[in-house]
């Protein structure tokens, strides 16, 4: 290897992205990264490791990773690692939606929230802290939501993974300076994905018992975050979260996306505000 090659590749930012399956935000903070001359890994589980072919034209390699495995972890870490012999930057972002009332849904398919989530996200920090630690070096995105401050009905079982996602995130932060690694929770507002065609999909398996005259509402819910003309791009968002987190000193939060305001505005309000508002938006405001 020339010596110009070596100084680029030690440069250049090798960054790991998880959940980047075509259509997705991951599949978009790929593009981004690359657009910022990093060494980008897209990965995903083995199902739609195809899905992402087309990120080879924008000079990024693909993984096969399923967050919610150790020893895929492991591996996909291992890969990255000896390869460029560091990760810079991993990029938290798998995760899947869970909708429906929370007093019904499978426990089955919240466990799997979780697992996903949550529990993938810790999976990811536990392995690739020890590179980073050794290098005093490195930082790590986590992707929340503003539901994770702000729940909403029909999305409890999600809106509690971000809650998770919020609190390892201020957690980590602290626990990590000593090391160097910088921690970025990045607070996610109406961003235009494949999550909402997702979430309908699974409802479609469900047959609510208490709930079964909310199930237009619940439906609706689950488009929500989707529907909306302003509901921000894709494309425009990673772009935003891959600029800042390159900074030399990246914030500790990174707020952006539709909604936003209107979520900090319902933060602050009093409950009996929150309520109502959510009661008559999702036709909670009858009785049954």
């Amino acid at each position: 290897m020339s010596d110009h090659k070596a100084m680029l590749l030690n440069k250049n930012k090798v960054v790991l992205v998880t959940g980047c399956a075509k259509g997705g935000i991951g599949y978009e903070y790929c593009k981004a990264f690359a657009e910022q001359n990093c060494h980008v890994f897209a990965s995903d589980i083995s199902q739609r490791v195809d899905d992402m072919s087309e990120l080879s034209s924008h000079n990024v390699e693909t993984l096969e990773l399923d967050v919610s495995s150790d020893e895929s972890v492991e591996s996909a870490v291992n890969t990255v690692i000896s390869k460029y012999g560091r990760i810079d930057v991993l990029i938290n972002n798998a995760g899947i939606g869970s909708p429906g009332p929370l007093a019904e849904l499978s426990l089955d398919e919240i466990r799997k929230a979780y697992e996903i989530n949550v529990l993938g996200q810790l999976r990811m920090v536990q392995q690739v802290v020890p590179h980073m630690a050794s290098r005093r070096s490195g930082t790590i995105v986590n992707i929340g939501s503003v539901v994770g401050k702000v729940p909403t009905p029909w999305a409890g079982s999600y809106c509690t993974t971000k809650a998770a996602v919020h609190a390892i995130s201020n957690t980590l932060r602290v626990e990590l300076r000593p090391f160097g690694i910088d921690v970025v929770m990045v607070i996610a507002g109406a961003i235009r994905s494949n999550i909402g065609r997702n979430s309908v999909d699974k409802l479609k398996n469900c047959e609510w018992k208490l709930y079964k005259e909310f199930k237009d509402a619940i439906e609706e819910r689950a488009w929500a975050s989707q529907r909306s003309e302003k509901t921000t791009d894709a494309k425009v968002f990673a772009r935003h979260v891959a600029k800042n987190v390159l900074r030399g000193r990246p914030p500790k939060q990174i707020v952006f996306g539709h909604m936003t305001c209107l979520f900090a505005f319902l933060s602050w309000s009093p409950l009996w505000v929150r309520d109502s508002f959510f009661a008559k938006r999702f036709s909670l405001n009858r009785k049954v």
